[in-house]
C-alpha cells in the first residue's frame, strides 16, 4: 500500500486581514480546511487545458466573492489613505495641522 507524499511544503500569501477572515467563513461553511481550498485551487490551475474551463457561473461567482472581499477591505484602506494625508499636511509631525501647515500644502 502506497502512502500519498507528506503535505510539508508551506506557502505564504499575504492579504488583508478581512479577506482572510472572509476566506476563513467560506472554507466553514463549505466543511474544508483552507488548506483544502488552496491546493485544490493549486491543482486545478496546473489541470491540462481541457479540465480548466469555467462555467459562466463560475466566473460569475469568483467576480463577486472578489467584489465582498474587496468592500470588507475598503474601510481599513480609507483608513490608511487618510492618515498618509494627515501626515503629509502635518509638516512639523506635531500630531495637529495648523492653519499656516494646511494654507501651505
Amino acid at each position: 500500500m502506497t502512502r500519498p507524499p507528506k503535505k510539508s511544503e508551506f506557502l505564504e500569501v499575504r492579504i488583508p486581514h478581512p479577506t482572510k477572515e472572509a476566506f476563513m467563513a467560506r472554507c466553514r461553511e463549505d466543511g474544508r480546511s483552507a488548506s483544502e481550498a488552496v491546493r485544490a485551487f493549486i491543482e486545478a490551475e496546473l489541470a491540462p487545458e481541457p479540465r480548466r474551463r469555467f462555467r459562466a457561473a463560475h466566473v460569475v461567482a469568483g467576480a463577486l466573492a472578489l467584489a465582498a472581499a474587496g468592500a470588507a477591505a475598503a474601510p481599513s484602506l480609507a483608513d490608511s489613505l487618510r492618515t498618509a494625508e494627515f501626515r503629509a499636511l502635518d509638516a512639523n509631525h506635531d500630531g495637529v495641522v495648523s492653519l499656516p501647515e494646511y494654507v501651505n500644502r
